[in-house]
């Protein structure tokens, strides 16, 4: 019997059976013309994804933690002074690489559940008049609590600041899920990886550089070997890698794009908006509620829910893998025990969701907690049947 049963993690996703099949390749020399076919089609396709005009693609056998290094040591030097928001675990895990890189670090701490503080960083943007900030590093979809950050309105900040600084977008969990604009947003660098809205498995760091960006490389004085974005485009020049290159994930790449754009990616972006409020009418009905502190914050891709006082969300998602072969998210850092995450991204339906929200309330019950059976289910199944019918009725 299957045990495949469908994760509900913020990443690696549930992968399409039409992606696995992209990813099983024959070897082939990635220095020849067959592996060039491939290749091109996957950079273009990510650049329209990235809503990109201008600068290059960058695709890196790594992952999301990867592109970060990638991001900083191709633009930045020791010593340079960034400023970044610090939210939720992923935007830490970012500034603790930045300070391991002997970067200045000027931390904005925030509690868990806010976004972005944009007050703060335009302050701190005016404040610095001799311009040594050199980037600003801002997590659009933060995945331990489940909070989407505002990234035009970042850009807004250092517009209205008058602030030549870079910036930087941690988007690994939104890309290919939300809507992302890097051109309207000026974006300098998004940081994507191909395990989360991509669809594929964990292994390709995905990156857009703006030409701001690929001018700062000029500058930058930090060390990189694997990572150095002047290799990999002097190698793309000539169609290939400077090194051995991840030959399967870049064919299912091209598959995912392909796949994205024939859905349409604003019917992506409904389809993930759907599945999370469906998630979070179920997480109402439960009487609980997302760590996010207001609406505006709501995730699409991962809702983050705060569990009831005495209950561990960790034990949860324990028991929902060891009894039912199911996936949860725990809890990350201060939030650990305080949350379990549910992951709606990626290759998701409805009924796949409702199958995860009536699993999570199989585990309420058998932990005892104050659990209606069903209750969180028929919730999200009104929204899903009224807001198919909506779907449908529009597409006619």
């Amino acid at each position: 019997m299957s045990m495949q049963n469908p994760v509900f993690i913020p990443g690696p996703t549930n992968i399409p059976e039409e992606i696995r099949k992209a990813c099983d390749v024959p070897t082939l020399d990635h220095r020849s013309p067959r592996f060039a076919q491939m290749f091109k089609p996957a950079l273009a396709g990510v650049r329209r994804v990235l809503n990109m005009e201008a600068g290059e693609v960058i695709i890196l056998p790594a992952t999301g933690t990867g592109g970060w290094e990638a991001a900083i040591t191709n633009t930045l030097s020791p010593g340079d002074r960034i400023l970044a928001p610090r939210y939720g675990m992923f935007s830490h895990r970012w500034i603790d690489m930045c300070q391991r890189h002997r970067l200045d670090v000027q931390v904005l701490d925030v509690p868990w559940g806010q976004g972005a503080p944009l007050a703060k960083i335009e302050a701190a943007l005016r404040r610095d008049g001799d311009h040594s900030i050199q980037a600003v590093l801002v997590t659009h979809n933060e995945t331990a609590t489940g909070v989407r950050s505002d990234i035009a309105a970042v850009r807004r900040a250092l517009d209205a600041a008058a602030h030549p600084a870079l910036l930087f977008v941690d988007g690994v969990s939104s890309i290919g899920s939300m809507p992302f604009d890097m051109t309207g947003w000026g974006v300098d660098i998004a940081v994507a990886g191909s395990q989360k809205g991509f669809m594929l498995p964990a292994g390709l760091a995905i990156l857009g550089v703006s030409p701001k960006a690929l001018a700062a490389m000029e500058r930058a004085k930090l060390p990189r070997t694997f990572f150095d974005f002047k290799d990999m485009l002097a190698a793309y020049a000539a169609g290939g890698y400077p090194y051995t290159p991840a030959v399967g994930l870049i064919s299912g790449l091209a598959r995912s794009v392909e796949m994205l754009e024939e859905e349409g990616l604003e019917a992506v972006y409904a389809r993930h908006h759907r599945l999370a409020e469906a998630t979070r009418q179920a997480v109402a009905a439960w009487n609980m509620r997302p760590c996010a502190v207001n609406r505006d914050l709501y995730s699409d891709t991962v809702t983050a829910v705060v569990v009831p006082e005495g209950c561990d969300g960790t034990e949860l998602v324990r028991l929902a893998a060891s009894k039912y072969g199911v996936a949860f998210g725990v809890g990350l850092g201060e939030l650990a025990g305080k949350v379990f995450r549910i992951g709606h991204l990626g290759m998701l339906t409805d009924v796949m969701l409702l199958s995860g929200l009536a699993t999570a309330e199989m585990c309420m019950a058998d932990l005892g907690w104050k659990i209606r059976l069903g209750s969180g289910v028929a919730a999200a199944q009104e929204y899903l049947r009224q807001t198919q019918s909506e779907r449908l009725a529009t597409a006619a």
